[in-house]
């Protein structure tokens, strides 16, 4: 089994067609052809159908290609960490990180990092918790920013608790009470709520709240992404559950405090049974360096707490 004939797999299984792939590839068809053929032979299985001009994959194929796409992954990976320790190219960071983060304190530590290492790449990719995790699982990920708890725990991932974050209610600052320094989640019985789309760690916390104490929130409008479900309460049409670090720098928004109170942890993850390239570990130091300074010059977010490492 040889990586080149394991990329040509990826190419066909992800076009499912055996001259797109090849165009993929840059190779002709028929080299291509014979190279997964040559793989269904060592492999003692066939790994597409060709039944009626249509390619799909067997089992065997559906079993493969997650492995596939992991062990190309690892192979670059380690093709950059072996060039970086040779001096050929400074090293590349590819992070994932929710929506939250990429819209509070990400920038600014990625603003640092890029200052101290103007040479490395960054790559950011953003979704939730779940997304990130599967990322990272199949090796498109160096590093994660992730929520905790996981919804099942995962033996594979090795994960730091970073921060902890007060989720808040976000109103429109002009339609804000005065003075107000929390709201009792059986408040939002009768306020209409603006509700993130499915998948996001966010959404799943507020219902679990709410069906906590009982009820059903009602949606003024749903399936938005952050920067939407901010600009959604903004203009009035209804109230959200959000990190407290979002709304930094958004006069048009206040927060208060839910009580009881809701939590959430933030933890940097990456896989354990592959180390971090030295770009990833710089951009961890520097992360850690940041929120320690952060810290003690007090200019964190409110409601933001950096959680001491050990």
């Amino acid at each position: 089994m040889q990586l080149q004939q394991l990329a040509y797999f990826v190419a066909v299984a992800e076009t499912r067609h055996f001259t797109h792939a090849a165009e993929r590839m840059r190779v002709a068809q028929p080299s291509l052809s014979k190279q997964i053929k040559t793989l269904e032979t060592d492999l003692g299985a066939p790994l597409f159908s060709r039944a009626r001009g249509n390619v799909t994959l067997t089992p065997a194929g559906e079993a493969l290609l997650p492995l596939a796409r992991r062990m190309l992954a690892d192979a670059e990976t380690a093709r950059r960490e072996v060039a970086e320790l040779a001096g050929l190219r400074r090293g590349r960071v590819r992070l994932g990180a929710t929506p939250s983060l990429c819209a509070g304190l990400l920038a600014d530590a990625l603003a640092r990092f890029h200052h101290d290492y103007p040479g490395v790449e960054i790559q950011v990719e953003e979704g939730g918790s779940r997304d990130l995790v599967r990322a990272l699982a199949r090796g498109q990920l160096d590093l994660s920013l992730i929520i905790l708890p996981l919804q099942s725990d995962d033996p594979s991932l090795v994960t730091e608790e970073i921060l902890r974050e007060h989720l808040v209610v976000a109103t429109p600052a002009h339609l804000a009470a005065p003075r107000r320094s929390h709201v009792r989640i059986d408040e939002l019985r009768r306020r209409p709520l603006v509700m993130f789309r499915r998948g996001y760690d966010l959404r799943e916390a507020t219902l679990n709240a709410c069906r906590q104490a009982g009820f059903e929130p009602r949606f003024a409008v749903e399936g938005g992404e952050m920067d939407a479900v901010l600009r959604f309460v903004e203009a009035g049409l209804g109230v959200a559950v959000v990190p407290s670090m979002v709304l930094d720098g958004r006069p048009g928004l206040v927060g208060a405090p839910l009580l009881p109170g809701l939590r959430r942890t933030v933890a940097l993850a990456h896989r354990k049974d592959v180390e971090p390239t030295r770009a990833a570990q710089a951009f961890r130091a520097v992360l850690l360096g940041f929120l320690d300074e952060a810290t003690r010059e007090g200019t964190l977010p409110e409601g933001v707490e950096a959680l001491p490492q050990h």
